[in-house]
């Protein structure tokens, strides 16, 4: 028994893309490149002057191996559709913002702001490098959407164009905080200015008519952040209230109200400056953290659909002419032709070419599948080999793909657990509310004339702000280092489910393993290196994904004749290579002994009729997630939700550990049934997976996170977004979140002891305008600076 393995000749390396060229026929001048497409963009580039891009970093180009169908982009010729993905047009210009996942680099910026060199008839492109995408202002009368989409795709550049483009606009950012928080800081800024010599009337070195006018104009500084800038969180807590749930924004806004009010009466009675600085500084200081919290990531989507993987348009034949027809457009009994990886949009009849489907997406099997003519297609899968052509039996918005998407589960609105952070302010709030009756009735007993100042006292300096200024720096800080990390969470109260794990559940395909990687070994007898191109030119003939990793791994020579080929469906293939009869498939057609228990996909070789040995295709686990999983399983119960066979059960088995819980061939509603089962035995989920197959999934999870190869995949619905290469990184990522709660913890024990040592003093009646104005910012940029050491401590630890 031996195992043969074929190690890979030298290669030059691609001048474009700088990926290893197969031979050294393609070349220009002295450049090499890997396929027509690479050369044919350095001639491009080259004829404009452009070559400038290969000098600002090594092979910045993308490989062209693919090529880019013609015509492609006829669908932007439809005036329906531009109008629907046009920003702005008059009779002189128009404006486009494309998406395009290409953009990794300072080449592709400069090459992009170059896009003026290649049409003239662009006027102006900026790139946005963070978002990946490219605004481009052109002139209609001169060149077309069409031409910039086919001029951007030819240099490598391709803009990801979906059918989700054409129902809802991109979030833009949100503006109303910003304006509120302009208004606040202004007014904070010239309040406290207005309020020193107040502060220090007591020493004589104020006016008393100065004074007055000073509290007056604070006065009206403050109505603007009083009737503006706080309605934020007035509309906050009124809508907490109205549920019967008492949240951090009550006591806030308790304290706003009480403070303006008694600042109002101190003004017109003529008894002091009041608090408008208190007021409207626990407005400013608020809104920060507002902001920092609610700060989304906007080049990502966290409610992506299926309208996000479809393209805009589908060729549909009609008397024999192939016509662009957008997707809503497209009826039952229509023809469409669908081309070389190209999905399908919608369910039908296969009436023409060879189907090869990958189903991956909608059931996480990874294994194409082969359909004959008449056997019917189903929306959602890719196509892999050539045309084909199907006469649709349902609409796109009836196909399996999206009553899929649009099940019960997915469409039910989130019954998440309400933060700690409200938890706590529920009883902070009744306790305060507690505390100023106290006051108020001994007041009442021994001095009434203190009823007011302490009651007002007490709400003031037991306002939460330093609770709330905690939490929400802390999260928004916290959202930053993931981000930093490549988890894009979608807010605050992600980060506190992660924190409370204890079961995770993992997807297989396209989470522990690569999409697109396998690992191939042979075991027999031992093979000449012309037996083995033989066997790989045999294997050449297929189009099965299993026969294309045997012919890459044995090589092959397209010189040597291949008689007889036959290839039987779900079994095999056979043919004469020169003078060797050879077979290839699984034990019954190629008269093997069938060995069970493999740990992957087997197949078979006989030679001249004779056993040879076996091929063994693995599925390539990520790098470092054996180490992962060993210590994920010290303190989490596993479980894996696979849709593929259990061939690789015993090794998935042996990683995971003795105590995972391991299910094969699982649909979409066999993974939910599975998550809600956990959550009925009181496991709180987290659910790691990639494709729609996992979205019900997913989205019933306590927490769901999407794995993304790149920006440019489909993620479905979640709560975060986790680039691939990170998820080794999982249990540092969940120990960041930890650290949140326990950051928010030492910050709310450091704002109980300031309310405990205010409180001393408010329920006497004896707190100054001096003391609450200095101790109540103090004690808010004390909080942020000590939340901002701790995260940041915590995360290097």
């Amino acid at each position: 028994m031996a195992t043969t393995t074929v190690i890979p000749d030298t290669r030059l390396q691609c001048t474009h893309c700088g990926e290893d060229c197969p031979d050294d026929k393609i070349v220009l001048e002295t450049n090499h490149f890997c396929c027509e497409g690479c050369k044919l963009v350095y001639e491009i580039l080259n004829e404009n002057g452009l070559c400038d891009y290969y000098t600002l970093n090594n092979n910045p180009g993308q490989s062209q191996r693919i090529p880019v169908r013609k015509d492609k982009f006829a669908f932007l010729d439809d005036r329906k559709i531009q109008q629907q993905l046009i920003q702005f047009q008059d009779d002189n210009q128009t404006h486009i913002t494309f998406y395009i996942p290409h953009i990794h680099c300072s080449s592709c910026l400069w090459l992009l702001e170059n896009l003026h060199r290649l049409d003239a008839g662009v006027q102006r492109v900026t790139v946005n490098f963070s978002r990946k995408e490219t605004f481009i202002v052109f002139r209609q009368q001169e060149t077309t959407l069409r031409r910039i989409a086919e001029i951007l795709t030819s240099i490598g550049y391709e803009p990801y164009i979906s059918l989700q483009d054409l129902g809802q606009k991109k979030p833009r950012i949100q503006r109303d905080l910003v304006y509120r928080l302009g208004v606040a800081g202004f007014c904070f800024g010239n309040i406290m200015l207005l309020s020193f010599p107040e502060y220090f009337s007591s020493y004589g070195y104020s006016d008393e008519k100065m004074n007055h006018l000073f509290r007056w104009m604070n006065l009206t500084l403050s109505l603007p952040v009083f009737f503006y800038s706080a309605q934020v969180f007035f509309r906050s807590a009124w809508g907490g209230i109205k549920t019967g749930f008492l949240n951090i924004d009550v006591p806030i806004v308790l304290a706003i109200i009480v403070t303006f009010i008694r600042s109002l009466t101190d003004v017109f009675s003529g008894a002091g400056a009041g608090y408008f600085d208190s007021m409207t500084g626990i407005v400013f200081f608020m809104l920060i953290g507002r902001i920092l919290q609610d700060k989304t990531y906007q080049g990502l989507s966290f409610d992506r659909d299926y309208t996000a993987y479809f393209p805009i348009a589908v060729s549909v034949l009609k008397s024999g002419e192939e016509i662009p027809t957008a997707l809503p457009d497209i009826r039952t009994n229509d023809t469409l032709l669908i081309h070389n990886q190209e999905l399908i949009p919608a369910d039908g009849i296969l009436v023409k070419g060879n189907a090869v489907i990958d189903y991956s997406f909608v059931t996480g099997e990874a294994v194409p599948v082969h359909k004959n003519t008449g056997e019917i297609v189903y929306a959602g899968g890719k196509q892999l080999e050539g045309n084909i052509e199907i006469l649709t039996i349902k609409e796109v918005a009836q196909s399996y793909l999206t009553s899929l998407w649009n099940r019960d589960e997915l469409r039910s609105p989130e019954e998440k657990a309400p933060s700690f952070i409200h938890m706590l302010s529920r009883y902070f709030t009744w306790v305060v509310l507690s505390v100023a009756v106290i006051a108020a009735t001994y007041w009442w007993a021994n001095d009434p004339s203190r009823i007011w100042p302490a009651v007002t006292a007490v709400l003031i300096i037991a306002c939460p702000c330093a609770l709330l200024l905690a939490a929400s720096f802390t999260n928004g800080h916290i959202l930053r280092i993931l981000s930093r990390q490549h988890l894009y969470l979608r807010n605050a109260d992600a980060i506190e489910r992660l924190a409370a794990i204890d079961h995770i559940v993992f997807d297989k395909t396209g989470t522990l393993t690569g999409k697109a990687k396998a690992t191939i070994s042979y075991e027999g007898d031992t093979l000449s290196p012309e037996k083995l191109i033989a066997i790989g030119t045999l294997a050449a003939q297929s189009s099965h994904p299993l026969s294309k990793m045997v012919a890459a791994f044995c090589g092959k020579d397209e010189r040597l004749p291949v008689r007889n080929f036959r290839s039987i469906e779900a079994n095999g293939i056979s043919g004469w290579v020169e003078y060797n009869f050879i077979q290839l498939g699984n034990a019954t057609f190629t008269g093997a002994v069938n060995k069970p228990h493999t740990d992957g996909s087997t197949v078979y070789v006989t030679i001249d009729g004779q056993p040879a040995g076996r091929f063994i295709i693995r599925h390539q686990y990520r790098e470092g997630i054996q180490e992962l999983l060993q210590q994920l399983q010290q303190r989490y119960k596993l479980s894996l939700l696979s849709g593929d066979n259990d061939a690789e059960g015993n090794y998935l088995q042996q990683i995971m550990g003795p105590g995972a819980s391991l299910h094969f061939a699982q649909q979409p509603a066999d993974k939910l049934n599975y998550v809600i089962t956990l959550q009925r035995q009181g496991h709180h989920v987290l659910m790691i997976g990639d494709g729609l197959n996992d979205a019900g999934a997913l989205k019933q999870s306590d927490v769901g996170i999407s794995l993304t190869e790149s920006s440019n995949n489909f993620t479905p619905a979640s709560d975060g977004i986790l680039e691939a290469a990170q998820l080794v990184q999982l249990p540092r990522l969940i120990r960041t979140c930890t650290n949140n709660r326990r950051i928010i913890i030492i910050t709310f024990i450091i704002s109980l002891l300031y309310n405990f040592i205010g409180l001393f003093f408010a329920v006497q009646g004896i707190l100054s305008p001096l003391t609450a104005a200095i101790l109540m910012p103090a004690s808010s940029i004390s909080i942020v600076l000590l939340t901002y050491a701790l995260s940041e401590w915590m995360n290097r630890s």
